[in-house]
């Protein structure tokens, strides 16, 4: 068989290799999605708190409900994604090329204020935090859905789950390391206090590096799997009936959306309490590059061994496990004595046991796209995902909510000395509560996940094969 009669015949029952090529341009995608998303994650609350001297409170509203607003946001996006034909550079690579220059735009304006009082500060972070939100869904949709149609190889999966996960830690690894010293460098402070124009040329050069990475996987990646989309639904009307549809008669959908609730929020909480905790806890701002560099950077070496987990042990069992340690490690962290050595081995065991999770449920993601076909006959990506996303954002809008909240009700001062009840409020968001979450994710993925690679496999060879649940699609 030639090697195009063979790719071609991959491509039909959706066996394809994938290139390495391939694997690592995909895995740019989230390397250029962190640069622009984990800025907000991580350090929005401070710039709206230490810079633009936004109440705690306020701040917590501000983006608790922007992410809600963004969450909402996501089934249109889904929507006009799956409602978009194959074109010369496929379905989902040219809404999320378009989406990513955009959103590097509108990075840069998040991480901007002008001179306006307080209410105009006020309106002006709303405004733009959601506008930012609504294209990081046109961005991030196409991107995710992507990957389901370029292999259902599980163990290419797998590999493209690594290297997604490989990107996404090291965009945190890159800006949790460098992005503070770009600010002090540029805040004309004696880089002791962070500004306006020292956010500013750091979100920029962030954003600039974000399109860069996006374009590479434009230009890498192949939507390999043909898709009989006039037989898995694409041409049905969307809406709110197909959204409710694709939610609640997909059982382990709605699984890895609880699951994500929890593992979401208490990354991001670890993200934005970071900065907080080594400034005031700690005592030295500066050594938030430091612990991000040691935390980041084992969780890098550590889901490379995703594909070698996943194939010995299969993708829920390790999840499980990885849960149980990482609750037991940030457990640990909260009870001992504030204590820089011990902090740091801890609060990088519980980051590690989340981060081959979180590599692990995009694979789960592709899974139950795939299930959702094979049980309903109808395919649809981008609503799939939005749906997935929609809890994401939620679980942003819950970290925002404990880290901003915790602040207010503490009594956190801009730029102070912080009473006790502060310092035992920052370190009580940074380890008890991801403690708690993912002992609660462990729970959700172990009873409530029935989608075993065994019984995936088989899906697949239906779906190849062009059958469903009840018969031929």
């Amino acid at each position: 068989m030639t090697s195009a009669v063979q790719e071609k015949a991959e491509a039909i029952n959706g066996q394809k290799k994938l290139s390495w090529r391939e694997k690592i341009g995909y895995g740019f995608g989230d390397l250029g999605n962190g640069f622009m998303f984990d800025l907000g994650q991580a350090y929005l609350t401070k710039f709206y708190t230490d810079v633009a001297l936004i109440n705690p409170g306020m701040v917590a509203t501000i983006m608790a409900t922007t992410k809600i607003y963004d969450a909402f946001m996501d089934p249109i996006a889904g929507a006009f994604v799956d409602s978009r034909k194959i074109g010369k550079h496929g379905k989902f690579r040219p809404v999320m090329m378009v989406g990513a220059i955009v959103l590097s735009i509108l990075t840069i304006i998040t991480f901007t204020m002008p001179d306006f009082p307080m209410w105009g500060r006020i309106a002006y972070a709303f405004v733009t935090y959601m506008a930012w939100g609504t294209c990081y869904s046109f961005t991030n949709l196409p991107y995710v859905g992507l990957a389901n149609v370029m292999t259902r190889d599980v163990d290419e999966r797998a590999q493209l789950a690594t290297t997604r996960q490989a990107g996404s830690l090291g965009a945190q690894w890159i800006t949790g390391v460098a992005f503070i010293p770009i600010i002090l460098l540029f805040s004309d402070s004696n880089g002791k206090v962070t500004t306006f124009h020292g956010y500013a040329v750091a979100a920029t050069i962030m954003a600039l590096l974000g399109v860069c990475c996006f374009a590479v996987t434009f230009f890498s990646c192949k939507e390999h799997i043909q898709v009989n989309r006039e037989k898995t639904g694409d041409k049905e009307k969307e809406g709110v009936g197909a959204y409710i549809k694709v939610v609640f008669t997909n059982k382990p959908l709605l699984a890895i959306i609880l699951m994500t609730l929890f593992t979401i929020s208490a990354m991001n909480t670890n993200n934005a309490m970071m900065l907080y905790f080594a400034e005031y806890n700690l005592g030295n701002m500066g050594l938030q590059p430091v612990i991000n560099a040691i935390q980041m950077g084992c969780s890098i070496v550590a889901i490379l061994s995703i594909p070698f987990l996943v194939k010995k042990f299969g993708k829920k069992q390790v999840a499980v496990v990885c849960f149980v340690v990482g609750a037991v490690a940030n457990l640990i962290n909260y009870f001992l004595p504030t204590n820089l050595v011990t902090f740091i081995i801890f609060v990088t065991i519980g980051y590690v046991c989340l981060a081959i999770p979180n590599g692990i449920t995009w694979a789960f993601v592709n899974d139950v796209i795939d299930y959702g076909e094979w049980h309903t006959g109808i395919r649809k990506e981008g609503i799939t995902v939005a749906a997935f996303n929609f809890s994401r954002k939620l679980a942003q809008s819950l970290a925002a909510v404990i880290t901003a909240g915790i602040l207010g009700i503490t009594g956190y001062v801009a730029n102070q000395v912080q009473s006790q009840a502060t310092l035992n409020g920052i370190k009580g968001a940074m380890t008890l509560y991801p403690a708690v979450a993912l002992f609660a994710a462990m729970l959700i993925i172990f009873f409530l996940y029935g989608l075993t690679d065994d019984k995936y496999r088989k899906i697949a060879d239906d779906l190849n094969n062009g059958k469903w649940e009840k018969g031929n699609l």
